[in-house]
This record gives C-alpha cells, structure tokens and sequence, in this order.
C-alpha cells in the first residue's frame, strides 16, 4: 500500500460504500486538486488532502496542502 496515496477501493472501505462512490469521491477531490494546481493520478487520491477534507483532521495553524507537491 503506497502511504502517500489512497486507492477508491479504500475509500469505499472508509465510508462503508461501493467502490464507484469510492471513484466518484476520488474524481471529485482530483477535480479540487487540479484546480489548485496539483498534479493527480486517477483513481487515487493524495491520503493527507482524502482525511482533511472528508473527516477534518487539519489542525488550526498548519498548512493543509503542506504535504502536496506542485
């Protein structure tokens, strides 16, 4: 398992859902990253930008995307 990406078959697993909710999500936050200006894998997602925004886990006072690369 690569730790800095995480599959939609994992995020299915997370929510409790099928995996095309899982593709649907990871399209979702790719569209968001490549917006920013991020570079994306399809059918995989950046694991830290997956947990912030779907469970809230960014502490105050840290960058968000500190952990993605342009």
């Amino acid at each position: 398992m690569n730790n800095l990406f995480i599959t939609a078959a994992e995020i299915a697993q997370y929510m409790g859902k099928s995996k095309a909710y899982g593709y649907k999500i990871v399209r979702i936050l790719n569209q968001e990253l490549t917006k920013k200006g991020y570079l994306v894998v399809e059918g995989q997602t950046n694991r830290q930008y997956f947990y912030d925004r779907y469970f809230g886990l960014a502490k105050e006072g840290v960058d968000k995307d500190a952990g993605l690369q342009r």
